[in-house]
């Protein structure tokens, strides 16, 4: 008696135009070549065997290509698109945060059926981190990230790769559906709270209750130590100016604080002095304060001689 094990030789079946197998996943960093595939860990394709290709051609799909990834063992589910045909046959490899969804192991099975989904108008994430808060435009990098993706599927957690550093993001809600396709369209993307994310504690601010002046001149303490613009000034020729008297000392009576101003008027001005200015005294006995301009004879450098 013939018997065949599909486990250890998996091969794509055709059911009414839908390609359905199942394949041994490993993660990218096990797929041999010299080749550096480390841009599969920032997108959400997979690479599968030349034979997915040659089963796809002959069917009657959809494209893009788009498929659903399931583990049987684990009912976990998500939903990816193609990069390469590239793999042994047998063989598909999975970005790692995927198979981290999955719950695979490496050599994991995993069940692949091609699938066609809505275009996404809409999309919720939740980051796994507050780390994601010190990104200056996070929709910017996030939406430069999903370049690498074909679809998503909510509940999933995502990683994304930005300066050097893996941020995750669970996918909390798409609409219209709960997997969506996200190539070419025009999706709208809002941001949960980050997972551990507490907000900063206002304090509240203690408002001093306002004191009430006292407008009683007589409680408050005149400080005359001090009088701007009271020194006297220098010439730069070198002559004396004439001397000022001292300004006569202000009389606290004179000064009135609270006492407002009964006969102010619209469009009027009043300043008030600190002093009173006193008459300016000239020394008439200084040649300085007896010049008078424009009063000496003029010289000429050349004599004229009279005329006969």
């Amino acid at each position: 008696m013939f018997s065949f094990n599909m486990f250890d030789h998996p091969m794509p079946r055709a059911f009414q135009n839908r390609f359905s197998t199942q394949y041994r996943c490993y993660s990218v960093s096990m797929l041999a070549g010299p080749n550096d595939r480390s841009d599969v860990e920032k997108g959400g394709k997979i690479i599968m065997p030349p034979s997915a290709l040659d089963q796809l051609s002959r069917l009657n799909i959809t494209y893009p290509m788009l498929f659903k990834l399931t583990n049987k063992n684990s009912d976990r589910m998500t939903h990816c698109g193609v990069l390469e045909f590239v793999a042994d046959e047998g063989i598909c490899y999975l970005p790692h945060w995927m198979m981290q969804n999955l719950l695979l192991e490496e050599g994991g099975l995993v069940q692949v059926e091609s699938v066609n989904l809505m275009v996404a108008t809409y999309s919720k994430f939740q980051p796994q981190s507050p780390d994601f808060l010190d990104i200056t435009n996070p929709k910017a990098v996030l939406e430069n990230a999903l370049r690498n993706f074909a679809c998503l599927t909510t509940g999933d957690v995502i990683a994304i790769n930005y300066n050097e550093k893996i941020y995750e993001l669970r996918v909390m809600e798409t609409k219209p559906d709960k997997a969506v396709s996200i190539i070419e369209c025009d999706m709208n993307v809002d941001f949960d709270a980050p997972l551990g994310y507490k907000e900063p504690e206002r304090h509240p601010q203690h408002h001093e209750e306002p004191v009430e002046e006292d407008t009683d001149p007589s409680n408050y303490e005149m400080d005359l130590g001090f009088r701007a613009f009271t020194g006297s000034g220098n010439r730069l020729d070198g002559k004396l100016k004439g001397i000022e008297p001292s300004p006569a000392p202000i009389d606290p009576s004179d000064m009135k604080r609270g006492i407002p101003n009964y006969e102010y008027k619209i469009g009027r001005l009043t300043f008030m002095r600190n002093y009173r200015p006193q008459a300016r005294r000239i020394d008439e006995d200084d040649p300085a304060n007896n010049f008078i301009a424009f009063s000496g004879e003029g010289q000429s450098l050349r004599k004229k001689g009279r005329k006969p």
